[in-house]
C-alpha cells in the first residue's frame, strides 16, 4: 500500500480514537451565527424553526445563556453547525451590544431585524441597532418583517411594514434588504419562507448545504442527505483545527480518518486495506499527491508572521473544511454501492469529489465578497 495511504488507512482505524474535543470545542466557539435582534412575540422562534425545519423542538427551551442580555442556541443539539443568538435585553435602557457583538466577531455571522408588521413601537430595536451601526462591526443585515397576514387590509399592510422599514432604515442611516413572512398557523402555510431562505443563503452560504431540500435524483442521493450534516460537522472541526498554528497538519487527516470509520459503520461496511486501498484508488493518484503537498503548504504558509496568523490561517481553514466535505461526499458514493453489492465507477466517485469541492469553494468565495 501506497504508504500515504498506509497513514490515513491507520487513522482510519486506529488503535486509540483519537481525541477530537478540542477540534470540536474549537468550531463550536466559531459557529456561523445568525443574531436575532426584535421584541419578545416577534416571531424569533417560529423564525428559527423554519430555518432549521424543525417545527417540533422547542426552541425556547433550547437557547441557553451566552452574554449577560443574550441567549445562544445551537442547531442541531448533538454536532452543531449553526447558532442562533437572540437579544433578550432590549429593554434595559443600559443595554450595550458589545458583549454581543464579541459572541459573533469571529464567525461569519448575519443579523436579523424581526419586527411584527402591526406594532409600530420599536424603540427598544431602534435603541439597539443605532448602538450596533456604531460599533462598525457588523455588515450583513436583513429586516425580517413578521406577521404579514394579520393585517388582511393590503394597504394598510403595505404602510405598516414601509413604516417600520423606515424607522430600521433611519436608524442604520442607509438602505436594507428586507423579507416579509408570517409563521401563524391559522393562516395556512407559512407565507415568504422562500425569499427568507434565499436571503439568508446569500448572507450565510453554509445554510446552502445545511438546509438544501432540493428533490433527490437518485436514492443515493437521498442517502447522503441523511449523512450530510455529519460530514458538515467534520467539515467544520477540520477547518477550525486547521487554522491553528501548526496544528493541522496532524489533526486534519486523524478527523478526516474519524469521519471516514464513522461514515462506514453508518453503511455497515468496515474498512480493510484492500476496500480503502481501492477508494483511493478512485479518487486517483493524483489525488494523493495534491492533499499531501496542499496541506503541508497550507501549514508552512501559517508561520509567516502576520499574514500566517490571518489570510494564511483563514484559507488554510476553508481548503480543510471543503476537502474533507469533497471527501465525505465521495466515500458516502462509494460505500453506498459496496453497500448493496453494486459495481462501483471511477467516474461517479471522482464526479462527488470535484462537486462537492466546487460546490463549498463556490461558497467560500460567495461568502468573502
Amino acid at each position: 500500500m501506497n504508504p500515504f495511504f498506509k497513514k490515513i488507512y491507520q487513522y482510519i482505524n486506529p488503535l486509540v480514537n483519537p481525541d477530537l474535543e478540542p477540534a470540536a470545542s474549537k468550531w463550536q466557539s466559531q459557529l456561523p451565527t445568525i443574531w436575532l435582534l426584535g421584541k419578545t412575540g416577534a416571531g424569533k422562534s417560529s423564525l428559527v424553526q423554519s430555518i432549521t425545519n424543525n417545527s417540533a423542538i422547542a426552541v425556547g427551551n433550547g437557547f441557553q445563556p451566552c452574554t449577560q442580555s443574550s441567549a445562544i442556541y445551537r442547531y442541531p443539539d448533538t454536532n452543531p453547525l449553526l447558532a442562533f443568538l437572540d437579544t433578550r435585553g432590549l429593554a434595559e435602557a443600559s443595554y450595550d451590544p458589545e458583549e454581543d457583538i464579541a459572541a459573533c466577531q469571529h464567525q461569519s455571522h448575519a443579523l436579523l431585524i424581526v419586527m411584527k408588521a402591526e406594532e409600530p413601537e420599536q424603540s427598544d430595536v431602534l435603541n439597539a441597532l443605532r448602538k450596533i451601526r456604531k460599533s462598525g462591526a457588523i455588515k450583513q443585515l436583513l429586516v425580517v418583517h413578521t406577521g404579514i397576514l394579520s393585517l388582511s387590509d393590503t394597504d394598510e399592510r403595505d404602510r405598516a411594514i414601509g413604516y417600520n422599514q423606515s424607522q430600521v432604515e433611519s436608524a442604520w442611516q442607509g438602505a436594507l434588504e428586507s423579507v416579509m413572512v408570517d409563521f401563524s398557523p391559522e393562516h395556512g402555510n407559512p407565507a415568504g419562507l422562500e425569499a427568507l431562505q434565499i436571503a439568508l443563503e446569500e448572507m450565510l452560504p453554509i445554510l446552502y448545504l445545511l438546509v438544501d431540500e432540493k428533490a433527490h435524483q437518485t436514492r443515493e442521493e437521498a442517502n447522503f442527505s441523511q449523512l450530510k450534516r455529519e460530514v458538515m460537522w467534520y467539515a467544520g472541526i477540520a477547518g477550525a483545527s486547521d487554522a491553528i498554528l501548526a496544528v493541522g497538519l496532524v489533526s486534519v487527516p486523524a478527523i478526516q480518518g474519524k469521519m471516514l470509520h464513522s461514515l462506514a459503520s453508518q453503511y455497515g461496511i468496515e474498512w480493510d486495506k484492500q476496500r480503502f486501498s481501492e477508494f483511493a484508488g478512485l479518487l486517483g493518484t493524483s489525488f494523493a499527491i495534491q492533499y499531501l503537498s496542499k496541506l503541508g503548504l497550507r501549514q508552512v504558509v501559517k508561520l509567516i508572521p502576520f499574514y500566517g496568523q490571518t489570510v494564511g490561517s483563514a484559507t488554510a481553514a476553508a481548503l480543510s473544511y471543503g476537502s474533507t466535505y469533497a471527501i465525505g461526499r465521495a466515500a458516502c458514493k462509494y460505500l453506498y454501492f459496496i453497500s448493496r453489492g453494486e459495481p462501483v465507477s471511477e467516474q461517479e466517485i471522482k464526479q462527488a469529489f470535484q462537486q462537492a469541492l466546487s460546490t463549498v469553494k463556490g461558497l467560500h468565495e460567495k461568502n468573502e465578497k
